[in-house]
């Protein structure tokens, strides 16, 4: 009687996961929270980072950086390297151009 339940209790298990990502996918997109005392680095490692950062060297860390344009897109690819696109990436009706269809 054991071997029944347990086939139940996977069977219940396996459609329970496939149902997760629809349901995440359905979640409105998340904000970034940028904040001006912030700095995110992504190291030559491919790591991630975010710094407590400084006013007492502000003018070094303007020389060479260059505004983000807007319709900008960033992610992760399959490789793990990070990407960014520039032009649209929602559609008219505000869904996620790239999005599971």
């Amino acid at each position: 009687m054991i071997a029944p339940s347990l086939k139940t209790l996977l069977a219940a298990a396996v459609v329970g996961s496939l149902a997760l990502p629809v349901t995440a996918s359905a979640e409105e997109p998340a904000p970034w929270v940028l904040t001006p005392d912030m700095g995110y680095g992504y190291t030559r490692d491919g790591k991630t980072f975010s710094y407590k950062m400084g006013t007492s060297n502000a003018k070094e860390l303007f020389k060479g950086a260059k505004k983000v344009p807007k319709e900008t897109l960033f992610f992760i690819g399959a490789n793990g390297q990070l990407y960014m696109r520039s032009g649209r990436f929602l559609e008219d009706d505000g869904s996620f151009k790239f999005g599971s269809h």
